[in-house]
């Protein structure tokens, strides 16, 4: 599924794409951009996201990827009053700036590996320097992207969150969501993981005619949705190497749910039935001063998600609490 997608560009994979009966989608990425673009991607609260982390990378790894696969802005505007310039070197000037821009990086790269070696400097720290020249890789699942193209798919947008933006919107008018029935799944990675899973159980205990149809089918959801789960928290320190390793999925997906790390958790979605989609009921809708709009602005919510209830929101106590806040 992302044979064919590079991590040292700006581009976008859609390994995820659903419909409900409603009409509403749902739409899973996988999307490589400039580091440098990341506050501004993240100001986007309606999307669910997990991202590399500098935390996790080890130190190695992120300099080598600084070092042989650096991020060079594909212009540089002239400086200029305000956000957004109309203004960008051309010619000599830009190829003198992709000089001192790659200059700086070397520069950077020394003192980094130096704090890291000599000082022992912790990855959290040193990764932090090699960041303005990295490619940033996240998962990010939403239903409502129309105002994200809207605001970044812009002549005014900054020119990378720009191109991813169009990238991603290419991708989502090329592809074609599977439809789902009430009560069906969304699951990123899943098309991969199904066969793969299928025969895990199989083969996994020795005796295939213990199981009929249906319990296998019920035992291979529930493990997908682990998996995909894990998965998607993996992109935190970039480990998409292909392997199927199900057992360490299931393990780590059982272990954020025990810590409480929920991110994860909002990429697996599943297609709500009427009674989970119309919540309202006519003392609701008497009491709601925007009622008119209920229809429209109402039904069918389940976090930032419409239509799909989100996998996180099945677990009791998925929004913590914290009683050293003083309630005033």
């Amino acid at each position: 599924m992302l044979e064919n997608h590079k991590y040292n560009e700006i581009n976008a994979t859609i390994i995820a794409d659903s419909k409900d009966v409603r009409g509403n989608r749902i739409t899973t990425f996988v999307i490589t951009f400039p580091r440098i673009v990341l506050a501004e991607f993240n100001t986007h609260r309606m999307l669910s996201k997990n991202s590399a982390s500098s935390r996790a990378i080890p130190f190695k790894k992120m300099f080598e990827k600084v070092q042989n696969d650096p991020f060079v802005p594909i212009r540089f505007q002239e400086d200029h009053k305000g956000m957004q310039g109309t203004k960008y070197l051309e010619g000599r000037n830009h190829d003198l700036a992709v000089s001192s821009w790659l200059r700086a990086r070397t520069s950077v790269l020394e003192e980094a590996i130096m704090l890291n070696r000599n000082n022992k400097v912790t990855k959290q720290i040193c990764n932090r320097l090699l960041e303005p020249w990295g490619w940033h890789t996240a998962i990010t699942t939403a239903t409502e992207w129309e105002n994200f193209y809207a605001l970044r798919h812009h002549p005014q947008a900054e020119i990378h969150i720009a191109k991813l933006a169009e990238c991603m919107l290419d991708a989502a008018n090329a592809s074609t969501p599977v439809s789902l029935s009430q009560g069906e799944w969304h699951i990123p990675f899943g098309d991969d993981l199904e066969e793969a899973l299928s025969l895990y159980y199989d083969d996994s205990n020795g005796n295939p005619d213990r199981y009929n149809e249906i319990a296998v089918k019920a035992a291979v959801e529930d493990s997908l949705i682990k998996v995909a789960t894990a998965r998607c928290a993996r992109v935190s320190y970039m480990n998409f190497d292909g392997t199927n390793d199900f057992e360490a999925d299931i393990k780590l997906h059982d272990r954020l749910a025990s810590m409480g790390h929920w991110s994860p958790f909002e990429h697996c979605a599943r297609a709500m039935d009427s009674e989970e989609y119309y919540i309202l009921d006519e003392e609701d809708l008497n009491n709601c001063s925007y009622a008119a709009d209920r229809i429209e602005s109402l039904d069918g919510w389940s976090g930032n998600f419409r239509g799909f209830t989100q996998y996180r929101k099945m677990f009791i106590g998925e929004n913590k609490k914290d009683s050293r806040l003083i309630k005033k």
